[in-house]
């Protein structure tokens, strides 16, 4: 089964033993939506949730190797000799991002430059 929170949106799969459990659990703290994909099954790519992070592709990949390294936009902006700022526009698509300062984000980051493309 899948569980979506609508706000703040979060998609779960659950599966297995205590699964009930876990989604009676969660439905205490969040409105919650189950789909049944015996029921209802829609590709990805239909999704409002797709078409949101295609249409700011590279931000959302800047922004989730940032968060996964643990870092704030304020402390990349620091290892990169640049202004706090500028992250937060790169990561919302209102500047574009070179291949010099993704080869620079990715060695920061500890990931390949193609993973900002």
């Amino acid at each position: 089964m899948l569980a979506v929170v609508k706000k703040p949106r979060i998609e779960l799969s659950l599966n297995g033993e205590g699964a009930k459990e876990a989604l009676s659990w969660l439905s205490k703290k969040f409105k919650i939506t189950v789909i049944d994909p015996e029921e209802e099954s829609i590709r990805i790519e239909d999704t409002d949730f797709w078409q949101e992070m295609q249409t700011n592709r590279v931000g959302n990949l800047l922004a989730a190797a940032r968060l996964k390294k643990g870092l704030t936009q304020k402390q990349l902006a620091d290892k990169a000799s640049i202004k706090q700022n500028m992250i937060s526009d790169y990561e919302k698509g209102r500047r574009r991002l070179t291949k010099q300062m993704a080869s620079k984000f990715a060695l920061i980051l500890e990931i390949k430059p193609a993973k900002l493309q």
